[in-house]
């Protein structure tokens, strides 16, 4: 395997080395169903899921997991506000992403755990820390990982524990701990909080911090030691230090490898909703098809940040309609490509190389654009044959990327296919009528079908093989 990442521990583009051969282990870490999902939300989902399918497109057989945190504080006061079962609020927004992640055409998940299906695993993690002097109980429900027990703290981040902002104070009254910069493994409840939010432990009743949790499912599903540990720049610190930390503390090798992608921003500043800048994904999905917000979101390489304009996703729809078209038109003239053909075809050398470049995007992409304008020039030069190779090389790469416009989510824009077909044939009567129309000479009756065709958002463009259709682009509006 020839594929080099950035690892973020070392700071350093790495030879990735599976842990074992033929096979990769990644824990991403998912969504806090607080709240239904903005465009920021998604973008991590995204970019792993162009490294899943990279990795699947050379033959690895790749384990995902990704988690649901469905129990925290934010998830106890926004249900609380909303006079909602905490649980219910968690699986409502846990929907709401799911279903931004299957609009999008982000694979699903080998697993999937939610934190409160994984408390035993937790209470054993946080036993196994306890014996080894590594955490403490502070008062009943209360445990902390103490900071200064572990000499590598901070070696993720490369910050002297004294430089580092200091935990959250989680207990409540009487609750002390030792260190400021000791962080929460277990928290007491606290007052107002509903009875089902809390598990019964031999440190008292109470329910899991924030960290501990990836900790427990990741050694879960993925064992004591795996390949890559992925998620947003912003949760390194200190969510990813915590983790590796109590991991390592544990006497587990934990993650081999970590990647961050980079945020979405607005101004600069990161997306979010305490910022009041987050746009919410199915707000987005109104007005844009998602295969176009998947292309504003795949198009920049995973580390760097995104800034959202408002010529974010005009720039994607016109680039994703240029390949889209040419698609469609190559396929009228040289037939459909099978999914597997697509699935098996040589890609380029450049593409090759510019994917392990760390998962360089942009760079591949500027192969899919060559392929596109010499497909564009076989199709208008009639050279069949040459256009039938663009159509397949440029489906291969776009798959790669989980763009391909050929492929079941995208052919109907993740529509219903019947709605589709519908419109074909409705659309190819109206066609068949207005040819009859010119044939007999009937100029007004043949103009008037084409007006309804063009008043209905059906643009007809006549050529020596005959009259083809496509439907308008959108309004700016």
């Amino acid at each position: 395997m020839s594929l080099r990442l950035y690892d973020t521990a070392t700071r350093t583009v790495r030879d990735f080395v599976p842990r074992v051969a033929g096979e990769v282990g990644i824990y991403l870490c998912g969504a806090t169903v607080q709240a239904p999902p903005h465009v920021g939300h998604v973008r991590s989902g995204v970019a792993f899921d162009v490294l899943v399918r990279w990795l699947r497109r050379q033959g690895v057989r790749v384990t995902l997991v990704r988690n649901v945190t469905d129990i925290d504080d934010k998830i106890l006061a926004k249900s609380a506000e909303a006079g909602v079962e905490w649980w219910a609020w968690a699986m409502t927004n846990e929907r709401a992403f799911t279903a931004a992640y299957d609009a999008l055409g982000v694979l699903p998940p080998t697993y999937e755990p939610r934190a409160t299906g994984h408390v035993p695993a937790m209470v054993d993690l946080m036993r196994t820390l306890v014996e080894k002097g590594h955490a403490y109980q502070a008062a009943p429900g209360d445990v902390y990982f103490d900071v200064r027990s572990f000499r590598d703290y901070g070696a993720l981040t490369r910050q002297p524990v004294d430089d580092m902002v200091p935990a959250p104070d989680d207990a409540p009254a009487g609750g002390a701990k030792r260190d400021v910069h000791d962080f929460a493994l277990w928290k007491a409840p606290k007052p107002g909080e509903p009875e089902t939010a809390s598990w019964d432990t031999p440190f008292g009743r109470g329910r899991p911090g924030w960290h501990l949790e990836c900790s427990a499912m990741a050694a879960r599903y993925l064992g004591p030691e795996f390949d890559i540990h992925g998620g947003g720049l912003d949760l390194r610190f200190p969510h990813h230090e915590n983790e590796l930390a109590q991991s390592r503390a544990a006497g587990q090798e934990f993650a081999r490898y970590w990647l961050h992608n980079g945020w979405v921003t607005q101004g600069g500043a990161k997306m979010s909703k305490s910022l009041g800048n987050g746009l919410l994904v199915d707000v987005v999905l109104r007005d844009v098809r998602p295969v176009v917000l998947r292309w504003a979101l795949t198009a920049v390489q995973y580390r760097s940040m995104l800034e959202w304009t408002d010529d974010t996703l005009r720039e994607a729809e016109a680039t994703w309609d240029r390949l889209a078209g040419f698609v469609e038109r190559a396929v009228e003239r040289t037939g459909d490509v099978p999914d597997d053909a697509v699935a098996s075809a040589p890609l380029p050398d450049e593409f090759v190389a510019a994917m392990d470049d760390d998962l360089n995007v942009p760079a591949a992409l500027a192969v899919v654009h060559e392929t596109l304008r010499s497909g564009n020039t076989a199709l208008a030069a009639g050279d069949l044959p040459a256009a039938r190779d663009a159509l397949v090389t440029l489906r291969a790469m776009l798959d790669v990327l989980g763009l391909d416009p050929g492929s079941p989510q995208w052919r109907a824009d993740g529509t219903d296919e019947r709605y589709a077909r519908a419109l074909d044939e409705l659309v190819e009567a109206q066609l068949e009528a207005r040819a009859a129309a010119r044939a007999a000479r009937d100029f007004a009756t043949a103009d008037a079908i084409r007006d309804r065709l063009t008043t209905a958002g059906v643009v007809v463009e006549d050529s020596p093989a005959g009259a083809r259709w496509t439907l308008a682009p959108r309004s700016e509006d």
